[in-house]
Order: C-alpha cells, then structure tokens, then sequence
C-alpha cells in the first residue's frame, strides 16, 4: 500500500529523481523563477560596467556561481546585481529571487543586504523541496564573495567577512578559504595569488604559511604540488 502511495507521488512530481526513488514538487514562483531567471547576465559585463564580482565554486568541481554588484557609494546601496550559474533550477531560482531581494526599492544597503539568509530566499520563493535547500545557500555564499572582494576594492578590508575562517594575513582580512579558492580558480604560484589578492604584500612574515596553504590545495584538488 505504502509503495503505491509512492509510486502515486511520484507520478504528480515536478521532477523525479531516478538514483533518491522520489519526486519533488516546486512552487510557482520557483518554476517562474526557473524559466524567466531575473537579473541573469550571459555575457561578461564591460570593463568598469561594475563594482565588484565574485565567483564561488569550480567548473572542475561542480556548480559555479558567479556575481556582480554595483552599489551607491554615498548610500551604500545595492543598485544592481547581476548573476550567471551553472547549476540546477533550483539554484537558479533562489539567486534569482536574492537579486530582486537586494535590488528592490532602490537597493538594499550593504549592512543589510548581508542580513539576508537563506530562509528569507525560501520564503519568498514559497518553499524548497527539502533536498534543495542547500541550493539557498549559494546566493549567500556568492553575495559575500563578491561583497569582500567590493570592500577589498575599496580599501575598506576591516570590513571583510571572515566568520568561520582562518585570518591569515590580518592586515588584509584574508584568510584560508580565499586562499582555497583561488586555487580553485586558477592560482598556482604566489604571484597568481598576489595579482589576486594582495596576500603577503602588507605581511611579508605570512608568505611561509601562504606557501604552504598553496601546495595544500594544488595538491589536494590537482594531485599535484606543481
């Protein structure tokens, strides 16, 4: 009887999973979302078109996440926010979703714009089926990246976000995880990662453990220290 009632679910289901065995069913807001994406940029944006980008994740690791913002900098204000994902419906509609958030009514200012968590996303979007959830979190994640890249921009690196992080260089807020994904993006000598992030330039004494954290990381995610 239970297999039936299943098997029923699944045949109503908006997509159905061959490897989890069940269906989930999506809001309308989120298939709106999905299909007519807001704010989606398809092509790299002009030189100086904006502020500041970020991008999170890998195209040889999975889902990547690209952002650009360009913010008001007498207010603060988020004026527009553009995104590009290679990644599932879901997480296409949830940085959909953010992007109309943040830029809505004149722009959200910085401080709280950052206030925005993932379930103010699934709210507004009407839920998530409960494997999806995580894809609520991209958004944030990419929204930081490219916020601390705007106040690295700005000089303003007091302000970086490091919750959760190893601060490697203190005078430039840049920690362990900046240095992994620069990596994942490219860096393979301590110059790639000084033309990124300054790291090691304002605290020579750092660069031994820079050095360290970037044969790490080539040779866990490349197999290779080269």
């Amino acid at each position: 009887m239970a297999r039936q009632k299943n098997r029923k679910n699944l045949k109503i289901a908006d997509v159905i999973s061959e490897t989890a065995g069940e269906g989930w069913l999506y809001s309308d807001i989120v298939k709106d979302h999905f299909f007519h994406p807001i704010n989606l940029l398809l092509k790299d944006p002009k030189s100086g078109e904006f502020d500041a980008e970020g991008q999170i994740g890998s195209e040889a690791c999975g889902d990547v996440m690209r952002m650009w913002i360009k913010v008001n900098p007498k207010t603060e204000k988020i004026k527009k926010l553009k995104w590009r994902t290679f990644g599932c419906g879901s997480a296409i509609a949830t940085t959909s979703i953010f992007s109309v958030i943040v830029t809505e009514k004149g722009g959200m200012k910085i401080e709280d714009a950052l206030k925005v968590r993932p379930q103010d996303i699934m709210k507004r979007l009407g839920g998530l089926p409960a494997r999806k959830v995580h894809c609520s979190v991209l958004a944030d994640k990419a929204f930081r990246k490219t916020i601390n890249n705007y106040f690295r921009k700005i000089g303003q690196h007091q302000r970086i976000i490091t919750e959760g992080e190893r601060v490697i260089d203190k005078k430039l807020n840049i920690t362990d995880k900046d240095i992994e994904e620069a990596v994942l993006e490219g860096a393979k000598t301590i110059n790639d990662l000084q033309k990124r992030l300054k790291v090691g330039i304002g605290d020579p004494a750092t660069l031994l453990e820079i050095e360290q954290l970037l044969r790490f990381y080539k040779k866990k995610y490349y197999g290779s220290e080269k």
